[in-house]
């Protein structure tokens, strides 16, 4: 028995993969989380093998979750699961560690395909992603500059976009104040604006945050 985890923070969400995961044979749902905390709680006691991630929860993003998931469950599987289109995130969150992306209006032949392909311990890709990867092997599309941050600069963007202080985000990462305020420098350099106003505009320009 394949056992699935869900981790989304609306529940009418949750009920509709659920029910398209429940209609097939040998899937087991391990449990339900509506935040990045409850996740990685029952993680401790419900193991499953492969985990259904929301990025945008509450508290502990889903950039956040997967990376405490690479560190802690190495052989656990993470799809993640957006609300976004793949030109997105989809390329940075298959470069941190995530073993496949999935839009939430996917068809149920879709998850069903994800999850079976990753159980297998390959990487699934839809088509539209698998364009992006081979425009980004040959040099075209060159993509836009928040897909080449790392893990680490992409949690920090988020949480200044979405008006969090340097020293609450250094509190939240366990990270001094000055790496924050270093990562700060850094990301406004490479996404070419100059200030946090700035910041959180480009991430609602590139749909990366809800208005």
């Amino acid at each position: 028995m394949l056992k699935i985890a869900i981790v989304d923070d609306h529940q009418i969400v949750r009920a509709g993969f659920r029910e398209m995961l429940g209609e097939e044979i040998g899937f087991e749902i391990a449990f339900e989380a509506s935040s990045g905390e409850e996740a990685l709680d029952r993680l401790r006691s419900d193991p499953c093998d492969v985990l259904l991630l929301d990025l945008s929860l509450p508290g502990k993003s889903g950039v956040d979750v997967l990376r405490a998931v690479r560190q802690r469950y190495e052989d656990l599987k993470v799809l993640v699961l957006s609300g976004f289109p793949e030109e997105r995130y989809a390329l940075s969150m298959i470069r941190n560690g995530a073993d496949g992306y999935l839009c939430k209006d996917c068809e149920r032949d879709d998850l069903i395909a994800a999850v079976n392909t990753v159980r297998q311990g390959r990487r699934y890709v839809s088509q539209r992603t698998a364009q992006l990867l081979a425009e980004e092997m040959l040099g075209g599309g060159a993509g836009a500059p928040h897909e080449n941050l790392s893990e680490r600069e992409m949690q920090v963007f988020l949480r200044l976009a979405k008006g969090e202080s340097v020293s609450a985000i250094a509190n939240v990462l366990h990270l001094s104040v000055k790496t924050i305020s270093t990562y700060r420098s850094r990301l406004l350099e490479k996404l070419e604006v100059a200030s946090n106003a700035e910041l959180a505009a480009y991430a609602l320009r590139n749909g990366l945050i809800m208005d």
